[in-house]
């Protein structure tokens, strides 16, 4: 009887269909601020931190980690046939100048209370913007510099002043004088064009697809409307010194929905 059932498992084994474990292949920056690429097989959905990433007809998708993402993150990937699996991906972790001031005016430290209502109005909008989850696939271009110059800001930098922690900065800062041409480092759709922000003056948003976006601050002149289709290495806006700055320079940020991300990593 036991010689019977050990035949009765084997040709089970062989007319049975194997069960295919859905992997992914990963590609780009793992590390703090970084963007990676994913590829997975057809039919698999991939979850990151219970967000269903939104992939392509072929498979691929991205993913962005935050300036302060924990070592270890986790992908839920759910094969074709419902199997579920995960990935455990290692992070790298990056530590950030820190510059301390003192003796800064109250005035500065503190918006008023008519400030502070259009501040809040004017963030809702850029939230809004980043938000976008398009199908546009210009997020796999290899992303060009928008405009090129000294480099006087980076990535996750952050300011102490008075004593007080002020927001990190989340863009990378190039200095060039004002006038200066700046292009699309990617092509994509306008989403924002405003004429002057608060603290980010003349503030231009582009999508590149799958939630990744370019943030164009301080702007002198933005050529380019909502809803405008633009092509990598097209005139945008030119340099300006709009908002709260000292002197001419974009601030070029790059966001994965909320998650900001470092744009040095993007480009050569």
């Amino acid at each position: 009887m036991s010689n019977i059932l050990t035949l009765l498992l084997i040709l089970l084994l062989l007319i049975s269909p194997p069960v295919v474990q859905a992997q992914v292949k990963l590609s780009g920056h793992l590390i703090q601020g970084g963007l990676v690429y994913g590829q997975a097989p057809s039919g698999t959905r991939v979850y990151y931190d219970e967000r269903p990433l939104h992939l392509t007809a072929g498979g691929r998708f991205i993913l962005g980690f935050s300036r302060d993402a924990a070592p270890r993150q986790t992908l839920t990937l759910v094969a074709a046939d419902g199997r579920v699996t995960t990935e455990e991906l290692q992070i790298a972790q990056r530590s950030y100048k820190i510059q301390r001031i003192n003796g800064i005016s109250k005035k500065l430290m503190e918006p008023s209370a008519d400030d502070l209502v259009r501040i809040n109005a004017e963030a809702e909008l850029v939230a809004k913007a980043r938000q976008v989850d398009s199908g546009l696939q210009d997020f796999q271009e290899t992303f060009i510099w928008p405009v090129k110059g000294p480099i006087t800001g980076v990535y996750g930098s952050q300011r102490i002043l008075n004593g007080e922690a002020r927001r990190p900065h989340f863009g990378v800062d190039i200095s060039a004088p004002r006038g200066t041409p700046v292009v699309a480092p990617a092509g994509g759709i306008v989403t924002l064009s405003h004429p002057g922000m608060f603290f980010s003056g003349a503030t231009l948003i582009i999508d590149h697809g799958h939630g990744l976006s370019s943030s164009f601050l301080h702007l002198d002149k933005i050529l380019v409307k909502p809803g405008d289709r633009v092509a990598q290495g097209q005139p945008i806006a030119r340099v300006g010194a709009s908002g709260r700055v000292t002197g001419p320079h974009l601030d070029w940020r790059i966001n994965w929905f909320d998650t900001r991300l470092d744009p040095q990593l993007l480009v050569p």
